[in-house]
């Protein structure tokens, strides 16, 4: 709901509901894919050392060596996403309660740098401080899904069902409505973007074979439902796709909350939710980033790798940390030049997650195929490493069943 008109633009409302469904049911399965493998080998490091230990002798270091670039640039992506997105709203809703008022990039940019230097306060804080501030994010998530849904649900001048589910939009003139819904499909995609988080965090995680499938699985299908709650709530107080798409807050959410409650304080106060959570997610993805900077540093994968895969005292990975805010400022700066540039600079990034997704699903269902996973026995050890015998984890989908959501993770991704 907080990316910007491209839903609306190429979909309309019918196309909303199911691209956003057709992705909720692609990330499912690819999380299944990834939650199956992280309980085989749980590591900071996730698809990179999976791809190692899956691939042939002959180059499983270079597929490695490939794919953890794709992770890192992934998770670079995604703070730096994350950061302009919040920013560029903030100021959105400023333009929203000054008429007068025109977002500058330069100001973008520094409410960027805030974003990014508040996640560095957040992951070089006390080592509880991390978990304290997510379980915080945790309350602020459910209680802000309320705050928007109630006045949503009780004061807006709703459409029927079937305006909601039966109307199409194709204003980009794509060849075919098909083709313009997968278009759209761009703004529900970004939203589960990082839902595999956890996995970088499993060396900090107790039974994490165990522990971190189970939040991953609860991850997606609690964000999941409450996104489509938020989304048909939303829908339904469209009526006019037009008069939303031509707002001058560049946000059709905003404009929506703006003809629901008939006040801008209050539309700002609904909306101002987004970038309150964006704090959280930029903390979140800055510490799935270090971890991966760190571990694939110990694997001796970048540049300067002694010093990036140091921790201090309180086992922190300071360097690694360091490494990619400075890499998001670093990105930053092309919003002085354009905003487009970046959001094509992020996107790619963003795809190179998705990528390294691919490489390490098809070498599992390769093996899955080939029958050349051991069935894992209880009270036995798993060591999953290069040239060892490969056992499966506690979590494990039956094989029909795993060949299915490992396909239709290829075809997701």
């Amino acid at each position: 709901m907080s990316s910007k008109s491209d839903v609306l633009f190429s979909g309309g409302s019918g196309g909303a509901v199911y691209s956003y469904l057709f992705v909720w049911f692609g990330t499912l399965c690819t999380l299944v894919t990834l939650s199956e493998l992280v309980s085989m080998a749980p590591t900071s490091g996730g698809q990179y050392h999976w791809v190692a230990i899956l691939s042939p002798r002959w180059c499983h270091k270079f597929l490695s060596f490939i794919t953890g670039w794709l992770i890192i640039l992934g998770w670079l992506g995604g703070l730096a996403s994350g950061a302009y997105l919040a920013s560029s709203q903030i100021l959105g809703f400023v333009a929203i309660a000054h008429a007068s008022f025109e977002p500058q990039p330069y100001q973008i940019m520094l409410l960027f740098w805030a974003y990014v230097a508040f996640a560095v306060f957040i992951n070089l804080g006390a080592g509880t401080l991390l978990p304290k501030f997510e379980g915080f994010a945790l309350v602020l998530h459910i209680v802000g899904f309320f705050v928007i849904l109630v006045p949503l649900s009780c004061l807006g001048d709703h459409v029927s069902a079937k305006e909601v589910f039966g109307s199409f939009n194709n204003e980009g003139a794509w060849p075919g409505l098909g083709l313009s819904i997968f278009v759209g499909m761009l703004g529900s995609t970004f939203a589960f973007t990082g839902c595999d988080a956890a996995i970088h965090m499993t060396e900090e995680v107790r039974n994490a074979s165990v522990t971190v499938p189970q939040s991953i699985m609860m991850s997606v299908g609690l964000n999941g439902l409450l996104g489509f709650g938020m989304l048909l709530a939303t829908l339904f107080c469209l009526r006019d796709v037009d008069h939303v798409l031509k707002s001058s807050t560049g946000y059709p959410f905003v404009q929506i909350f703006l003809d629901v409650t008939g006040s801008i304080p209050a539309s700002i106060a609904m909306a101002s939710i987004m970038p309150i959570s964006g704090v959280a997610t930029a903390s979140g993805n800055l510490a799935a980033a270090s971890r991966m900077v760190w571990s694939f540093s110990r694997d001796r994968g970048i540049p300067k790798w002694k010093h990036i895969g140091k921790v201090d005292s309180r086992a922190i990975p300071f360097y690694s940390i360091t490494a990619i805010a400075v890499a998001a400022l670093m990105l930053s700066l092309l919003i002085l030049w354009s905003g487009a540039i970046l959001d094509a600079v992020v996107s790619l990034t963003v795809s190179a997650l998705f990528s390294s997704y691919l490489m390490a699903t098809g070498l599992l269902l390769y093996h899955r195929l080939t029958r050349g996973i051991q069935s894992h026995e209880d009270g036995s050890f798993i060591v999953n490493t290069t040239g060892a015998p490969l056992t499966w984890g506690p979590f494990h989908i039956p094989r029909k069943w795993g060949i299915a959501t490992n396909t239709i993770t290829l075809l997701a991704t």
